[in-house]
């Protein structure tokens, strides 16, 4: 076996300094496939109780890389409490295939995972979730509308806080706030920025002091190997290229001046869906903070393109929707496009899916190959 691998690895090696990038993608989605099949030719369990071979899932993402022109992808499917699947299809970066342990930007998968953390703050009696936040922190950016010392945790979380997603997609630079705080859903990663200050005041430290706070209470004791929301040497040395509109862009870092709250989270598909493990076992919290936590807290507007998918409210990081074969938790991760992802957990069933792309595809990908398992992959 492992004489195997190697042959197949030097093959790989010589064939990669000679195609384009269509066909180069192919075939790696195509060599993932006949290795898992090789190795395993395993059944996994859909959300809704039938089997499923191994091979057609790699078949339906190979047909959607092939559309999307998508690059590289890590995915990992659990089962009754356990990672039993997990691949990795196409390239990282040029010429280098994407592996199980390359790092890609979560993007907005930041926001459960954050909540998790932040309800860590609330049952140490850190942090009241209906206690404004200005009492904790005021906040020099908004000062200038009252309205904003009605904002609490509970309505950051639940996207409730009047905040828009970022102050600079109307164009201006200066923070403003839409409505009431705590009367309608906007979804806003400027209220996360906001929380994520508050729990550096009350902790009296830095955005990198909240990563370490962040690894010394959810990483390590959960057994998180690479999930981080402000990065180190070895993470970024592992860290996928994006790929948009049909270029490969260059290496980025968002630094450590700031501790994305609402988009920094950079993890592998194995090691998130660990979390969402952890999540379904309730670990890491007290079972009373957890119920808090998943307790649905915002009702989705009509319109929200969500509401048609079946996912109905925002708990406290987490979507939610209430479905035949139990209720959903997830979300969605978009870096401009550069990186998208996907998050999904059903606790009932002991199930959950991780998914994520260095493409602009993943989310939909991810929601499609969901829908298809859901069906019984029909």
């Amino acid at each position: 076996m492992v004489l195997f691998m190697y042959v197949l690895t030097e093959v790989c090696h010589s064939i990669l300094k000679r195609i384009s990038m269509n066909k180069l993608i192919l075939l790696l989605t195509g060599f993932s496939l006949c290795i898992t099949q090789f190795c395993f030719g395993q059944s996994i369990l859909t959300p809704v109780g039938s089997n499923i071979e191994a091979n057609k899932i790699e078949a339906f993402i190979q047909s959607k890389m092939a559309e999307t022109n998508t690059p590289g992808i890590a995915m990992a499917i659990v089962n009754k409490g356990e990672v039993v699947y997990h691949n990795e299809f196409g390239m990282q970066k040029p010429n280098m295939p994407v592996k199980s342990n390359t790092i890609f930007e979560g993007a907005s998968l930041s926001k459960p995972l954050f909540g998790f953390f932040v309800m860590q703050f609330v049952e140490q009696g850190l942090l009241d979730l209906d206690r404004p936040l200005y009492l904790y922190l005021p906040y020099a950016d908004i000062a200038h509308d009252d309205r904003y010392k009605k904002i609490t945790a509970r309505m950051v979380l639940s996207h409730r806080s009047g905040f828009p997603n970022w102050r600079t997609d109307s164009g201006s630079e200066k923070l403003f706030i839409n409505f009431e705080p705590g009367t309608q859903f906007e979804y806003s990663g400027e209220g996360y920025q906001y929380l994520a200050l508050v729990l550096q005041e009350i902790t009296n430290t830095t955005p990198e002091g909240l990563e370490r706070l962040f690894h010394k209470k959810v990483a390590r004791p959960l057994g998180l190997k690479t999930t981080r929301f402000i990065q180190n040497k070895k993470n970024l040395k592992r860290k996928a290229l994006a790929y948009k509109n049909q270029k490969w862009l260059g290496e980025r870092d968002f630094g450590v001046d700031e501790f994305g709250a609402a988009y920094g989270v950079h993890s592998t598909a194995i090691d998130y869906a660990n979390w969402l493990i952890a999540v379904m076992n309730k670990e890491g919290l007290q079972i009373d903070t957890y119920d808090e936590y998943l307790k649905n807290q915002t009702e989705l507007p009509e319109d929200n393109p969500n509401k048609a998918a079946g996912v109905s409210h925002v708990a406290l990081g987490f979507y939610t929707g209430k479905f035949p074969f139990g209720t959903i938790y997830g979300h969605g991760g978009n870096n401009d496009k550069k990186f998208t992802s996907i998050a999904i957990c059903i606790p009932e069933q002991e199930w959950a899916m991780t998914l994520f792309t260095n493409s602009g595809f993943g989310e939909q990908m991810g929601i499609e190959l969901f829908q298809w398992l859901a069906s019984g992959g029909n």
